[in-house]
């Protein structure tokens, strides 16, 4: 249970990650977004799962030590250099949008509304790989590492991880394909908003995960 726990708000911080959820709202609302988007939804998920996998796997390749207690303490000090790095990248990011005056979409997303349904998967295959996603999968590889008790349960908590991770990706896609009349103005909506306020939300999540990460790691040492 304390592997769950400790899981779900770096998930969360993926989720509520304002790049990909504006990615997925402009692609939707783009002349191509109905032949987009299902493309886009299995880059992302399948990406999200190839990362976090790789991510689990290389943990596993922290150094076993003699004694428990010491293992934990090497686990520990890796989490709270996870959780630095995550706190300074909220910080740069919660300055740069205090920053701007004006915001509206970054000039790469706009461009996202002319991809394709390949260009969109090869897009979300990408979102994967910025520097937050890949120290949030890493913290997940270190907290599995420390806190698994078998296999099957490490199984089940990054499968978590990407259900919950995914869902502002895919709940759009899904509930867009199933009404697309009924998810336009939504999406309009869901686009202004986080166009304004989804980077300074981000950063402040990222902030308190990375909180979150160096305390859990200092518990361990």
């Amino acid at each position: 249970m304390d592997l769950i726990v400790r899981m779900l708000p770096l998930a969360a911080a993926v989720a509520f990650s304002s790049v990909p959820i504006l990615a997925t709202l402009v692609i939707l609302l783009s002349p191509n977004g109905k032949r987009s988007g299902i493309p886009f939804l299995i880059g992302f998920v399948g990406g999200m799962f190839v990362v976090v996998t790789m991510c689990t796997v290389f943990t596993q390749l922290v150094p076993s030590a003699r004694l428990p207690r010491r293992e934990d303490h090497i686990v520990g000090q890796l989490e709270i250099v996870v959780g630095i790095v995550l706190v300074l990248l909220g910080l740069f990011a919660l300055w740069r949008s205090r920053k701007s005056v004006e915001r509206g979409l970054p000039e790469w997303l706009k461009g996202a509304e002319k991809l394709g349904p390949w260009s969109s998967f090869g897009l979300a295959l990408l979102l994967n790989i910025r520097p937050k996603s890949l120290l949030l999968c890493v913290a997940v590889g270190l907290t599995v590492r420390a806190d698994a008790q078998s296999i099957g349960q490490a199984v089940i908590t990054v499968a978590l991880f990407i259900a919950i991770g995914s869902s502002t990706v895919v709940i759009p896609v899904v509930a867009t394909l199933a009404s697309p009349k009924r998810m336009q103005p939504r999406l309009v909506l869901a686009r202004e908003w986080f166009t304004r306020n989804g980077e300074i939300v981000a950063a402040i999540i990222l902030l308190l995960i990375g909180v979150l990460v160096i305390g859990a790691g200092f518990e361990r040492l």
